[in-house]
C-alpha cells in the first residue's frame, strides 16, 4: 500500500485535490475536517494521508509516507539532508511564494547583501549587539546568508507575524515568505534587490527512505505513467 500525504486543510488541500482530480485521481476526505484520513478513487493501492503542510516533509523522511505534497520551502527548511531523503517528482504549478528578506523603506542605504553586511556591522558597532533579523526559516536564511558572507547578525524566531517585528522593535528586519509583497508594503518593508532567497511552490514528492512492498511500488508506477513523469 503506497502512503501519499497531502495538505489537510485550506487552499493547499483544495488546489492538491484538484491537481491530482485532473489526472483522473480523485482524493477526498473521508469523514470530517477533524479526521486525518481520506480516500483515493480512480487508482488502487493508495491510502489518503492528510497532515499539515509542515508534517509532510518529515513523514517523507521518516519513511511513514511514501508520497507527499509541500513547498520546497519547508522541505529544504525542515530536511538539512533533503536531497538524500526525498525527490521532486513535480512542480504543480500552485502555492507559489518567495523567501525574501526585507528592510525598512527608511534604510535608503541598503538595498544589497553587500550593504545589509555594512549595515549590520555598523549596527554593532554603535549598540553593542548584532542586528536581529525575525524569521521562521533558520536554516535556510543562515546557509543563505553564510554564503554571501554577511555577518554580524542573530536570527530571531518568528511563529507569528513576522512582518510585525520591525514595528514592535523585535527585530531591525526580517526574512519571510511572501506571495505579492502586499504585507511587507504595508509595514513599511523593502525587499533586497539580490532577488530571493528560496522560490517555492508545492512539489510533488518521494521519499527515498520508505519500505517499498510489491502493491507500493506498482502504485508508484501507476500514478507516475498517470502524471506523465519519467524516472
Amino acid at each position: 500500500m503506497l502512503k501519499l500525504g497531502v495538505p489537510s486543510k485550506g487552499r493547499l488541500m483544495d488546489k492538491t485535490f484538484q491537481w491530482f482530480g485532473q489526472y483522473g485521481i480523485t482524493l477526498s476526505r473521508s469523514g470530517s475536517e477533524r479526521e486525518y484520513s481520506g480516500v483515493v478513487n480512480g487508482i488502487d493501492d493508495v491510502e489518503l494521508v492528510l497532515l499539515s503542510a509542515g508534517e509532510v516533509p518529515r513523514e517523507l523522511a521518516a519513511g511513514r509516507i511514501h508520497m507527499g505534497v509541500t513547498g520546497t520551502d519547508l522541505v529544504r527548511e525542515k530536511l538539512p539532508l533533503w536531497h538524500v531523503q526525498v525527490k521532486e517528482l513535480a512542480a504543480m504549478g500552485f502555492g507559489q511564494a518567495d523567501l525574501v528578506i526585507a528592510v525598512p523603506d527608511h534604510w535608503v542605504d541598503v538595498d544589497t547583501l553587500d550593504d545589509l553586511d555594512a549595515a549590520a556591522a555598523a549596527f554593532r558597532a554603535r549598540h553593542g549587539m548584532r542586528l536581529r533579523i525575525a524569521t521562521k526559516y533558520h536554516r535556510l536564511i543562515r546557509t543563505y546568508l553564510r554564503t554571501h558572507g554577511v555577518a554580524d547578525y542573530q536570527l530571531v524566531d518568528s511563529q507569528g507575524a513576522t512582518e510585525g517585528t520591525v514595528r514592535h522593535e523585535t527585530a531591525e528586519a526580517v526574512a519571510d515568505i511572501t506571495s505579492t509583497g502586499e504585507t511587507l508594503r504595508a509595514n513599511h518593508l523593502r525587499m533586497l534587490s539580490d532577488g530571493p532567497v528560496h522560490q517555492s511552490q508545492a512539489t510533488l514528492l518521494l521519499s527515498l527512505t520508505a519500505p517499498w512492498d510489491d502493491a507500493a511500488l506498482h502504485a508508484k508506477e501507476t500514478i507516475r505513467a498517470r502524471l506523465g513523469l519519467r524516472e
